[in-house]
């Protein structure tokens, strides 16, 4: 490793993180397909995608801590290593989620699934992660600061989801299992959004060397919405 260019192993750890993180969306989407479809086929083959996804994510982190400690980086190339191994965690977290999903098929009919707006907001989540990993590529502080003013947007259809759950709970013949796993999905998606601004964030830290402060308590900002 430590025979090539700094710069050539840099943009060929880069260009691994980008491979997993289209790996990691297109199982995210497939989760969701197979949940609404309950194919218990592609269920299977989202599970085996995710270990192989873990093990890309080990990897990539190996090879970034031994170029740390061959090529010993400083300034902007320690701060790009740094990012990447942060967001190649994002990405497994994200990829955990997909199985959180499918864990929850067995308790939701395609009937109740329909019946949220789930894939809409799993298109919005889903776009979110593909700005801020094209933000990594480019060093697009502009396009990182949008994805993180988007999170908003998605925290707004989770809240619609939980008072719509809470409503329809309040019926004695409610489906409480599936409204639960409803409501469960819609956090999986919700949480997709979350790491997708936490890239963006770690962005802005490559780029500028800020370190950008989390946003307030989500949980908090649910039981506020409930007020009104």
């Amino acid at each position: 490793m430590s025979e090539r260019p700094v710069h050539e192993l840099i943009k060929e750890l880069s260009f691994v993180l980008v491979q997993l993180s289209d790996k990691v969306l297109e199982n995210f989407f497939n989760a969701l397909h197979a949940v609404k479809h309950q194919d218990e086929q592609s269920a299977r083959q989202i599970r085996q995608i995710d270990n192989e996804i873990d093990l890309a994510e080990v990897d990539l982190e190996e090879r970034c801590l031994a170029f740390l400690a061959l090529q010993q980086p400083v300034a902007r190339d320690l701060r790009t290593i740094v990012t990447i191994m942060k967001i190649n965690d994002d990405l497994e977290r994200i990829g955990d989620l997909a199985v959180h999903i499918i864990d929850r098929m067995p308790e939701i009919s395609p009937e109740m699934l329909k019946s949220f707006e789930f894939e809409k907001m799993g298109v919005h989540a889903g776009e979110m992660v593909r700005n801020s990993i094209e933000a990594f590529i480019s060093k697009d502080r502009t396009l990182a600061d949008k994805v993180c003013a988007l999170d908003e947007e998605v925290d707004v259809m989770h809240r619609t989801v939980f008072k719509r759950v809470t409503l329809l709970m309040k019926s004695p013949d409610s489906a409480v299992d599936e409204l639960i796993a409803a409501l469960s999905i819609s956090r999986y998606i919700e949480r997709m959004a979350d790491h997708a601004t936490m890239i963006a964030r770690e962005v802005i830290y490559l780029v500028t060397g800020e370190i950008v402060r989390h946003k307030g308590d989500f949980y908090q900002n649910l039981i506020d919405s409930l007020k009104d």
